[in-house]
């Protein structure tokens, strides 16, 4: 009888206790209780992430996990590391990490799992020291329908650089090589600037407007700009209406409504692509608590929420996992997206 009952203590503890490993360390069993989730952004004031928090905030409503958002005061490698070993040292249990510069966060990031963290990244698909990184699309192909939407404000035809917000951005980088892409297989009319064929913003939207200046004074017959930071699509607009060059210069890229609905209001930006940052801050806590919990990841992984309820691995990859996310706003449907 004695042995009975100890074995049912035991059940009971299993239960209640979550024991975790990510082949890379294993720490103490700890109640869901316990648990702190905590999402690391680019730019803790950078409105795009500002959004993100409200998924995060969203995903402790429902689950009743302690899941919150901590970044760096502006998008810097050096401070988002920074605030990374913080939270280590805090005893965090998972860290979802969108990085500014994924080579950057290689060690910060290999110490947390080193420590048995759970680490879940995005728009970080070439990202070695994580589980997981969620993706809200494919890559290539979202890029290839930011220059469907830009060929199509263009006429077909013109001269077209792309625009990212840091060089070592990856997804960034990855968007633009996938415009590229598309551009020459379906726009034979339009061409890449090849003097510049890809500008940095510094994820900035004064840097963008400056740079447009730059770009329009130096290249009169420069057409279209793809932009891939949402800060590039606003700063964009504002060189193209200070110029005059509306109706002649065209950009598109992800972007704010809060941002863009002047710009797209006028009419000088006719299109922005993007997907919800709170989907993606809700889906990465999603994803962290199913590891923490010990739950298989696979293809069809459901994390809660349209975009990511059939998540695929990519090809090739048992890393990267991607949704279908995006979507594209204009002065039409603007009004439906209050971020």
């Amino acid at each position: 009888m004695m042995l009975k009952k100890t074995l049912l203590l035991m059940l009971v503890a299993c239960t209640t206790f979550a024991v975790f490993a990510n082949g890379e360390g294993e720490r103490q069993p700890k109640p869901e209780s316990e648990w702190k989730i905590a999402l690391v952004p680019k730019d803790s004031t950078n409105a795009w992430f500002v959004r993100m928090e409200v998924g995060v905030k969203e995903f402790a409503a429902d689950s009743g996990l302690n899941a919150f958002q901590k970044g760096p005061a502006k998008t810097d490698a050096a401070m988002q590391v920074q605030v990374i070993q913080d939270l280590i040292a805090q005893d965090v249990d998972a860290l979802c990490v969108v990085p500014v510069d994924p080579a950057a966060l290689e060690p910060v990031l290999g110490e947390a799992m080193d420590k048995g963290i759970v680490v879940v990244t995005h728009e970080a698909s070439f990202q070695e020291n994580t589980m997981y990184d969620i993706e809200a699309f494919n890559n290539a192909d979202y890029g290839a329908f930011i220059m469907d939407n830009l060929a199509k404000a263009m006429g077909g035809e013109g001269e077209y650089t792309t625009m990212v917000g840091h060089v070592t951005n990856a997804s960034h980088n990855e968007w633009a090589d996938g415009g590229v892409a598309r551009a020459a297989e379906a726009y034979p009319n339009i061409t890449l600037l090849d003097s510049e064929p890809r500008v940095e913003s510094e994820d900035n939207m004064e840097r963008a407007y400056e740079k447009a200046k730059e770009l329009f004074k130096k290249y009169p017959n420069l057409k279209g700009v793809l932009g891939t930071s949402s800060k590039d699509a606003p700063g964009v607009s504002r060189a193209i209406e200070e110029m005059g060059l509306k109706d002649k210069v065209f950009v598109a890229g992800t972007g704010l409504v809060s941002e863009c609905r002047p710009f797209l209001e006028s009419g000088t930006l006719q299109y922005i692509t993007l997907w919800d940052p709170k989907d993606a801050g809700y889906a990465m806590c999603s994803l962290a608590a199913k590891i923490l919990r010990g739950e298989e990841v696979a293809d069809g992984l459901d994390l809660g929420l349209p975009g990511y309820e059939n998540m695929q691995f990519a090809p090739g990859s048992d890393k990267v996992l991607i949704g279908s996310g995006w979507i594209v706003m204009d002065k039409n449907n603007m009004d439906e997206y209050n971020f």
